[in-house]
């Protein structure tokens, strides 16, 4: 009974309160009939009329679960409007247990189960039902789709799942709040209790089912017990050479409580040892963990006294009347003596020098001493890993540092290295401080022009302007404020054609002091500028700049600079300059060869020709008398007739006889030069010390004068102001003005600089 009043009560709810909406169909005028009027009157909402358009009808939604007739159970019909009872409608299930669970009477359309349904196996079904034409095969209405849904009856009895249950009561909970024969019930006495539990289903048709299970009952734990230290005072010894952040010892309060309730917070009082020490929780054991914050120093002070406070991390305010949740203890630390290295009266030493300072110069000094009781000597020495051995030394005894070579500060401006201080009575004990070395400049480069300037005037130059900006750079280390002062040199300063204006922020300018500068007087000037620092001691140098003087327009925008400018004015265009550039080349080209020519004929003793009179060759099959036949034969009277050979014997042969040459006689200052090769050839022939058969007879012979005179440029004029260009003013107009350039008196002067 019970069961059944709940599945009405639910379904009432569940169709009352919208949530489950009966399916209706798509609205579908029939050709047979006229579709029905249904009337909704919902319990609890506004009555309206709907008119409701719906070829399908079906009388039943629900089917009994566990059913167990002998006949299939009824669940419903389906009837379309279409249907007029002639047999020619048919109809046809699908869907969810479609011909396995439910069934349709394809003429009636009686929907029936045909198996025992279990509404805890499913508890609905949904399925689509369908009217088809018998003759034509065709669906007369569409496919509507419908659930059905399985009602429950009391066939279980009531059980615990996931038992056995487990509840949690707060320790220390007032009678009322569970009903139990233990009042005010401590975790820290009894933590789990056991409930036995039996529910009973007093209805259904079986009627009178139960079920047991057991409830663990387990005490939640609160906080209502305070940290306790287990005694007041905590004695620590920590060596004075502990590292800062290092723990030196740990203390802890006990709490009965459990969890996050048992979560203790240590805090140092204010007082003696709250600078030096911190103290933080562990985590996993709830000790205070007391740590170092500052260097200990058992010379300066041996003991420390200070308090420390636990309290409850989460507290309830329930309890608070209880009293205050914390404890307090006091810590005595004592500071034990260890031998330490000695102490650099400095972190850091800073040091200056000049460079070029002499060799042995001292700079500077360190200082370590021993704090220990009973303090020991110390002894310097430089670390062997640094650099600063090479350059610096140190006093082993008094710390003093000097140097050991000389210093560069373009090559090093800086040194970094080490000291090691280490006691006598005990070296392994040692320490180290950092040196740093700087080396000051000293003025001993003079500053120069930054970059070469390349400057140029124009020829229509007005006085007073500015040519060129001009600045300086110096090699050394310039100082802050370091200023460059620029001027003329005293030679330059006598009639200046330029001078040099100082702006005084370590620039200058070049400033022109003519009207106008002509190119074809001068092309170029030199102008020497003196640059001074003001660094001790002052250097200074001499820079010259050149100024090319250049062809300009109107505005000042520079045309040309080149050797052009000198030519067009005159009405030369640029292919005319080639065409006389490539002249002169020919020209050059020409002279080049032909005294080429002349050298190579001078040089020259053989004809290539046998019809060429003027020598011959003769061919002997004799072998010669090889490099040493320096001597077989003279051949400067053949190359100066007028010349009397000497008698000289041959080397290489020993002659059959002592013969002496015959004198030959003077060749006549008009003789022929057939003639006189022709009597060089006899002689030759008849003289028993001629040479080797294979020896070569050059024979050359200058001819008189010719009335052309030479053609050597020895007594050509040498200088180009003896040359006489008169002849080119008559030469025509065309010719006019290269008489006017080279009949000017003024010619150039490279030797005049300004």
């Amino acid at each position: 009974m019970l069961t059944r009043n709940c599945l009405s009560l639910l379904l009432w709810v569940l169709f009352d309160g919208g949530l489950l909406i009966p399916l209706q169909p798509q609205p579908q005028q029939t050709l047979a009939t006229e579709p029905t009027e249904n009337v909704i009157n919902l319990p609890g909402r506004r009555s309206h009329f709907q008119r409701v358009k719906r070829g399908w009808v079906w009388n039943q939604f629900f089917v009994l679960e566990e059913y167990m007739g002998s006949e299939p159970q009824y669940v419903g019909k389906l009837h379309s409007d279409l249907d007029k009872g002639e047999g020619t409608v048919k109809y046809t299930l699908s869907g969810d247990g479609a011909g396995t669970v439910f069934t349709i009477d394809e003429t009636t359309g009686d929907i029936h189960a045909i198996r025992s349904l279990d509404r805890e196996e499913k508890p609905f079904y949904t399925l689509r039902a369908q009217a088809v034409d018998i003759e034509t095969r065709k669906p007369l209405e569409p496919e509507s789709e419908f659930i059905i849904k399985v009602q429950d009856i009391n066939d279980n009895e009531p059980k615990f799942l996931d038992g056995p249950y487990v509840a949690s009561v707060p320790e220390m909970s007032p009678v009322g709040v569970i009903r139990t024969a233990l009042p005010n019930m401590d975790r820290e006495v009894k933590e789990q209790y056991q409930v036995l539990i039996q529910a009973k289903d007093m209805g259904g048709q079986l009627g009178g089912l139960a079920g047991t299970t057991i409830v663990n009952i387990t005490l939640t734990d609160v906080n209502d017990n305070p940290p306790r230290f287990p005694k007041s005072i905590f004695h620590l010894k920590v060596p004075e050479s502990s590292p800062i952040g290092s723990a030196i010892g740990r203390i802890r309060a006990v709490d009965p409580d459990f969890g996050q309730n048992a979560e203790i917070e240590y805090n140092i009082v204010p007082g003696d040892g709250g600078n030096l020490f911190d103290i933080i929780t562990d985590e996993d054991t709830q000790e205070g963990v007391i740590k170092l914050k500052k260097p200990l120093d058992f010379e300066t002070k041996k003991a420390y006294t200070f308090k420390v406070e636990a309290s409850n991390v989460h507290l309830d305010h329930r309890f608070h009347s209880a009293g205050p949740f914390k404890d307090t203890a006091t810590v005595k630390i004592s500071v034990m003596d260890v031998e330490e290295p000695p102490v650099f009266s400095k972190p850091l030493y800073t040091m200056e020098v000049y460079e070029d300072t002499p060799v042995g110069t001292i700079i500077g000094a360190v200082t370590a001493q021993d704090l220990d009781v009973g303090s020991s000597s110390v002894r310097y020495f430089m670390d062997w890993k640094s650099d600063g051995d090479s350059y610096f030394t140190i006093d082993g005894t008094e710390g003093t540092i000097a140097t050991k070579e000389l210093l560069d500060r373009e090559s090093t401006a800086q040194y970094n290295f080490s000291i090691i201080a280490s006691k006598v009575s005990n070296p392994l004990l040692s320490s180290k401080v950092n040196i740093l070395i700087n080396v000051l400049d000293v003025n001993e480069f003079p500053p120069e022009i930054s970059v070469p300037y390349e400057t140029a005037v124009c020829e229509n130059a007005k006085p007073g302007q500015i040519i060129q900006i001009v600045s300086a750079a110096d090699r050394d280390l310039s100082p802050a404020g370091q200023q460059f002062s620029f001027r003329l040199s005293p030679e330059a300063a006598i009639k200046p054609n330029f001078t040099v204006r100082d702006f005084r922020n370590n620039t200058a300018g070049i400033e022109t002091r003519r009207n106008g500068y002509r190119r074809r007087q001068q092309e170029m000037y030199f102008l020497p500028v003196v640059i001074e620092d003001s660094s001790y001691p002052v250097q200074s140098s001499t820079n010259t700049m050149t100024i090319r003087v250049c062809r300009c327009d109107s505005d000042g925008t520079i045309l040309s600079c080149n050797v052009e400018a000198i030519f067009l004015p005159v009405g030369l265009s640029t292919g005319a300059l080639i065409a006389i550039l490539l002249c002169i080349v020919i020209l050059l080209a020409i002279v080049v060869l032909y005294v080429a020519l002349r050298r190579q004929k001078k040089k020259d003793t053989l004809m290539t020709s046998k019809e060429d009179i003027r020598d011959n060759v003769i061919h002997y099959d004799d072998e010669g008398g090889g490099e040493e036949d320096t001597q077989a034969f003279d051949i400067g009277a053949l190359r100066n007739p007028k010349v009397i050979e000497d008698n000289k014997i041959r080397r290489d042969i020993k002659p059959d006889s002592l013969c002496l040459p015959r004198q030959r006689p003077p060749v006549e200052d008009n003789t022929d030069i057939r003639d006189f090769i022709n009597q060089r050839l006899q002689e030759n022939d008849v003289d028993p010390t001629a040479p080797p058969y294979d020896s070569l007879a050059t024979y050359a012979y200058e001819g008189n004068g010719s009335v052309a005179d030479s053609l050597s440029s020895i007594d050509s004029l040498t200088t180009e102001a003896d040359q006489d260009y008169d002849y080119l003013t008559d030469w025509g107009p065309r010719f006019k003005v290269l008489a006017d350039i080279f009949g000017e008196e003024e010619s150039y002067n490279p030797d005049k600089v300004t």
